[in-house]
């Protein structure tokens, strides 16, 4: 058994003397682990690498090996800024725990190269929307995708500003106006809004996808939020500001 994939890395582990067993996002064999002998293949297996991985194994489900070739060296850009490395950080820490291994998710993928490519050129402000939209992607990839497309209530479409947390539907600001602290906060850019989204909508959609990542994805296999992605709400600042 052997392929060739496009392929992200999430993390690596020592294995011996000059070996690692690295666990890589790759397009179309999703998450997938395997040993990558000598030190010179090592040095591309920074997070966030980008790579052209050849796997060889003789069962699919066996660990096989990595030959590895470094396409895009970005994690030196995205270690150069607090900001970038925390949203790295959070990204391979919520890749790693929610997506099952050997599960293809192509359209996942291929965000998340523009998620990390504007992480190593863009500041905060700018790529912080991209990936809460990309923890969408991952909830509806996962079979647990958020319904903004009308009301739970009222099935009107416009001037949905809040999700439920059970369903995960949207809700109109007058059919939720009574129990508007039991919802949660939708921001505008995940409803398709042009406009440059502020600190406040960012803190929101960071909560409404960490809730329902912890919720549906995480907890009922018993896990918890990864700490780097807790981290990665202190960037958005406090919610007093």
């Amino acid at each position: 058994m052997e392929w060739t994939d496009h392929a992200i890395v999430l993390s690596s582990r020592r294995h011996g003397e000059s070996s690692a067993v690295a666990d890589l996002l790759t397009r179309e064999h999703g998450r997938h682990s395997g040993l990558v002998r000598g030190a010179r293949a090592r040095g591309a297996l920074q997070p966030g690498n980008g790579l052209s991985a050849h796997w060889r194994g003789r069962l699919p489900e066996h660990l096989g090996s990595y030959t590895l070739e470094l396409a895009q060296a970005r994690a030196g850009a995205l270690m150069e800024s607090r900001e970038a490395l925390g949203g790295l950080n959070a990204f391979t820490a919520v890749a790693g725990a929610a997506l099952p291994e050997h599960q293809a998710y192509p359209p996942l993928f291929d965000a998340a190269i523009i998620l990390l490519d504007a992480m190593a050129r863009e500041d905060f402000a700018h790529w912080a929307p991209l990936y809460v939209r990309w923890e969408a992607g991952l909830l509806e990839a996962l079979g647990f995708g958020l319904d903004l497309s009308a009301c739970a209530a009222t099935g009107q479409d416009d001037d949905l500003i809040y999700v439920s947390p059970r369903s995960g539907r949207a809700v109109s600001r007058a059919a939720g106006a009574d129990y508007a602290e039991k919802l949660l906060k939708l921001p505008a850019f995940l409803l398709g809004s042009q406009n440059y989204p502020d600190a406040a909508a960012i803190r929101a959609g960071l909560k409404l996808t960490g809730y329902f990542l912890l919720a549906r994805v995480l907890e009922p296999h018993g896990r918890q939020m990864p700490q780097a992605r807790a981290r990665l709400d202190a960037l958005a600042g406090p919610e007093s500001e």
